[in-house]
């Protein structure tokens, strides 16, 4: 084949396959030096003893989730977009390949393995985006969101949430609403990552002026040997309890095996 002629396999390959592993080294730097830096406030909060000491951490996890809200949307529609223009970009090589005769053998099916990369990393940034800060959420409250998350895990197969409120919830300000949704997912996260339960059991409530979640699974339970909820997520879920207010309690079942865990956060209707 001439020179300038058609598209070279290596002059398409090789550029997007660059920018698609500077993006995805980008967004991975990203996300750990987020994480570096929660782990930090994590740490400063733990060690905070003065008097003023829920005035500082409500003020700290406010300035958590901003930047939890920052950096979502940056990721969504900064590197979000940057990621579609490129898969756009690829389709359009993709037509114009097609049409040519003397296209090199194997250039479309490496041009689709691009596309089908690109794509996997929209997805991959969407859902480090709705992680970041639920945007269904705002939109449709706590328990929607979680019945939402819910319906996604039991699809799965491999554990059912149950799901429930025995009081109608009032309406909350969104500092409540997204503290409970990140008390939630963490109680939730710990027992899919080390309970090895088959059932998660969560009900709600609200009485005598105490917004109420009662959580409860059916895995292994707690290591009475030792303090299983040492970890930095269950502790930072203790501060958000404690800036709001609030308080847990949390052990094995006495029915059988398993963990639970209640949680009341005193709330006043207006």
């Amino acid at each position: 084949m001439e020179a300038g002629k058609g598209i070279s396999l290596v002059d398409i390959i090789i550029p997007f396959t660059i920018v698609l592993f500077v993006i995805a080294v980008g967004v991975v730097l990203l996300y750990v030096n987020f994480q570096k830096n929660l782990y930090r406030q994590q740490l400063d909060k733990a060690a905070l003893k003065s008097s003023q000491q829920e005035d500082l951490l409500r003020n700290s996890i406010q300035v958590q989730e901003e930047e939890r809200k920052r950096v979502a949307s940056d990721l969504h529609d900064e590197l979000g977009a940057v990621i579609s223009i490129i898969r756009m970009n690829l389709v359009l090589i993709q037509q114009k390949v097609k049409k040519q005769e003397d296209a090199a053998p194997g250039m479309e099916s490496a041009i689709e393995g691009l596309i089908s990369l690109s794509e996997s990393g929209i997805s991959s940034v969407r859902n480090i985006s709705h992680q970041l800060m639920p945007p269904q959420l705002e939109l449709f409250g706590l328990i929607k969101t979680l019945e939402r998350f819910a319906e996604t895990i039991n699809a799965s197969g491999k554990i059912d949430i149950c799901l429930s409120v025995k009081n109608e919830l009032p309406e909350m300000d969104w500092p409540v609403t997204l503290g409970l949704y990140r008390i939630s997912m963490e109680l939730i996260n710990n027992t899919i990552k080390h309970a090895g339960a088959k059932k998660i059991t969560m009900e709600f409530d609200y009485d005598n002026h105490q917004l109420m979640l009662n959580f409860k699974d059916d895995g292994k339970g707690l290591d009475t040997n030792g303090d299983s909820t040492a970890g930095m997520g269950f502790k930072n879920m203790e501060i958000r309890i404690s800036a709001l207010k609030g308080n847990i309690a949390y052990g094995n079942n006495a029915e059988g095996a398993g963990f639970t865990a209640a949680v009341k956060i005193p709330f006043n209707i207006d």
